[in-house]
């Protein structure tokens, strides 16, 4: 008999349960995020390991659930792969509701005798994740945004990783900036809130730090950049991809929507630089660090939180705790609604952002 994950859409036969336990699905969704494959590990090592659970691996996010892109999860599968960046379970940014939506996904789960769900994602894949658990179908969450913008936890993984990387990317470019006395502008990732900015200007020493939640002027910029180059430093700008100025009405956006409707950022940075150096005639450059914040090893802490985020992940669903997810409130790993996560987005306060200020220039 073929194995499951040989099997594609009608021809896939139902997954037969082994000694009548539950089959849990897996999935990963959205950007990949350092520590996603933590969580994995952690679902299933303990499952299998203490409850004697069954798992199924879902290839692509809702793209593979939608399309019948499952196969058996078993031990071997995440031996040692909590160090690993990525997801070995791979994502997309695929919208199940363009796709067929709650009845295609229940059809799946049938066929393929999936009992419960457990979607990892960010805001996009929750929202889904709510919506189709509103039309009674068993999912939980885990949280996974690089941004940290949902308000319903405190820190989500992958975050510390990329404020660690943006960090080390700007410790680089002062040197270069100080060699020529430029002024370097870093542009880090944050839709919507600063957090990446925030945190990886202040490690770096940035003389200026610009976030979504606070408009600027270029004027405001540029004398930042000219008290920092007038005590003989080479300026170094920390911006969020997106930021505006306040003379922008929306984001700089070149790039198009995403499969959620959403637009995909990347180029204020390239944009601040030439405006900087015309105002104040010292040289800038620009550095988009992208996706190298996504990538690579997860540090110490977003492998540990994401293990704790998969053990919390793994009780709820032992519990039929349908329309939950895992969150960290101070030092404890509960559960939240999928609505409390979603109703808005925790941003940089203002008195945080005006602490920082006070070291600009």
């Amino acid at each position: 008999m073929p194995e499951l994950s040989e099997l594609t859409g009608s021809e896939r036969a139902p997954y037969v349960h082994q000694d009548g336990s539950m089959a849990i699905g897996i999935l990963t969704s959205g950007g990949d995020a350092p520590g996603l494959n933590a969580v994995i590990r952690a679902i299933v090592f303990s499952g299998i390991q203490t409850h004697g659970l069954e798992f199924l691996g879902i290839r692509n996010g809702w793209k593979g659930l939608v399309d019948q892109d499952v196969f058996e999860l078993v031990r071997h599968d995440i031996m040692g792969i909590s160090k690993q960046g990525g997801t070995i379970l791979g994502t997309s940014r695929t919208n199940p509701f363009e796709h067929g939506g709650a009845e295609r996904v229940r059809e799946v789960m049938e066929s393929t005798g999936m009992d419960a769900l457990i979607a990892i994602g960010g805001e996009g894949t929750l929202a889904a994740a709510n919506r189709l658990s509103d039309l009674g179908l068993p999912i939980v969450g885990v949280p996974k945004t690089v941004d940290n913008d949902l308000d319903a936890t405190d820190y989500t993984f992958g975050f510390d990783t990329a404020v660690q990387i943006a960090t080390e990317a700007m410790d680089r470019l002062r040197t270069t900036g100080d060699s020529h006395q430029r002024c370097m502008v870093a542009e880090v990732m944050g839709r919507h809130v600063g957090w990446i900015a925030l945190h990886s200007g202040v490690a770096a020493g940035a003389h200026v730090i610009l976030i979504p939640e606070k408009k600027t002027s270029i004027d405001q910029i540029c004398d930042w950049v000219t008290k920092a180059h007038g005590r003989g430093r080479a300026p170094l700008v920390a911006v969020a991809e997106g930021f505006l100025l306040d003379s922008m009405t929306d984001v700089h956006n070149e790039r198009g929507l995403d499969a959620f409707g959403r637009p995909r950022l990347g180029g204020i940075g390239e944009m601040l630089a030439p405006m900087i150096e015309d105002r104040t005639g010292i040289e800038t450059r620009a550095t988009t660090l992208g996706h190298i914040q996504r990538g690579g090893t997860p540090t110490a802490f977003d492998r540990v939180l994401a293990t704790r985020l998969g053990w919390g992940a793994l009780q709820m669903v032992r519990e039929r705790k349908w329309g939950f997810m895992v969150a960290l409130k101070g030092t404890e790993i509960v559960d939240v609604p999928f609505a409390e996560a979603l109703g808005s987005l925790k941003t940089v306060p203002d008195a945080r952002y005006d602490e920082v200020s006070a070291l600009f220039g």
